[in-house]
């Protein structure tokens, strides 16, 4: 059997052989390669508190991403030097950036902030990964824009540091982590999500987190693969919970990226809580319309890593979906995941195509104008 085709010699180039206008790539990934890299960042406080402490890097990392595996980064753009896949913007420039001609990438740091439970420490550390972004990534490249990280689980200091840092031009996105001790509906994060929309950033529903409970929604997995394939479920769960609580009434500006799950699950969603919904809507009258019409004006998915099969399949699922203003184009680099653009670029119509590869990311992200 011959290996698998790098996505960026026989796969991502291709594209441009044909896709010869503005790309924008809506998930790419910086690593913080250590701890250390942060401490510039943190007061003298909590430096001692790591020296004294020997605190490690954030155990929810490992957990998302799995260092070894394949799926956390492809071995071709492993350095090898050792340092981690993404850390640096010189590999991201090199592997992605250049080769495609993008024009605009969005930027996310999974870096675990999530699995700290000391609430202080958890929301220095995601001002420290913050300020990181914007020293070493954001300032040094244009082309550039991030989601910023908050501390999950204390919507105080999530709000604080939205205040801190929201403003500034290159953050374009909160990084929520998809799985959360509360769904996001809950009203405890409706004052979080309103700040969202005021400043006009947008929900980066996101791979990853470190709920309290178990990673399925019955239990306990016993192997990485189980998780890995399931994690569609707490997706699912979570936009439920965003139509049914009343998110879109309580912040009716809230835009919402859906990213790193595919989107082969989403029409079937739809089609169940449109059809519960017209039986149900007493239950939550403050929904006063489709579900299926909230989700196509407020969400957007991006296509990495793709699930939809044969593009005879995923053309259909494409269609099922009614709108072609829904997915976004991505690497999800540096993970490793099949992505035959060539298929997806044939799935969808002429006129689609453009919304795909820039358009619909464009407009999400309220970017500046794309190169013709």
């Amino acid at each position: 059997m011959s290996p698998p085709e790098s996505p960026v010699a026989g796969g991502l180039l291709n594209i441009r052989q044909r896709w010869d206008g503005p790309i924008i790539d809506a998930d790419v990934h910086a690593v913080v390669p250590s701890l250390d890299a942060l401490r510039p960042y943190l007061s003298g406080q909590w430096r001692e508190f790591i020296d004294e402490r020997a605190v490690p890097e954030p155990w929810g990392l490992a957990v998302a991403y799995p260092p070894n595996a394949e799926t956390t980064a492809r071995a071709e753009w492993r350095p090898a030097d050792g340092r981690p896949a993404a850390s640096d913007l010189g590999l991201l420039r090199e592997q992605v950036l250049d080769p495609l001609g993008v024009d605009f990438a969005i930027v996310t740091c999974s870096y675990g902030v999530d699995s700290i439970r000391h609430p202080d420490f958890a929301a220095a550390l995601a001002a420290a990964v913050n300020d990181w972004l914007v020293e070493e990534w954001l300032s040094k490249e244009p082309r550039l824009r991030a989601a910023l990280v908050v501390p999950p689980r204390h919507p105080a200091q999530m709000l604080r540091e939205i205040d801190r840092v929201g403003s500034h031009p290159g953050f374009v996105q909160v990084s929520m982590p998809v799985r959360s001790d509360r769904p996001y509906g809950n009203r405890i994060w409706h004052p979080v999500l309103r700040a969202m929309a005021e400043r006009e950033l947008v929900m980066g529903l996101h791979w990853g987190g470190t709920s309290d409970g178990p990673p399925s929604p019955t239990g306990w997995p016993s192997w990485f693969v189980e998780e890995y394939a399931a994690e569609q479920q707490v997706y699912m769960a979570q936009l439920t919970s965003l139509i049914g609580e009343g998110v879109f009434q309580a912040a009716p500006e809230l835009r919402v990226a859906v990213g790193e799950i595919g989107f082969a699950w989403l029409p079937s969603l739809m089609w169940r809580l449109q059809k519960e919904w017209k039986g149900l809507r007493r239950d939550i009258p403050w929904v006063r319309e489709g579900p299926a019409e909230l989700i196509r004006r407020h969400v957007r998915l991006t296509v990495a890593p793709m699930d939809a099969g044969p593009a005879e399949d995923m053309a259909e699922i494409i269609e099922w979906l009614g709108s072609d203003e829904l997915l976004m184009f991505a690497t999800d680099y540096p993970h490793g995941h099949e992505l035959p653009l060539d298929r997806l670029l044939g799935a969808v119509s002429e006129a689609a195509r453009p919304k795909l590869m820039a358009e619909n990311a464009r407009r999400l992200y309220r970017l500046g104008d794309l190169a013709a």
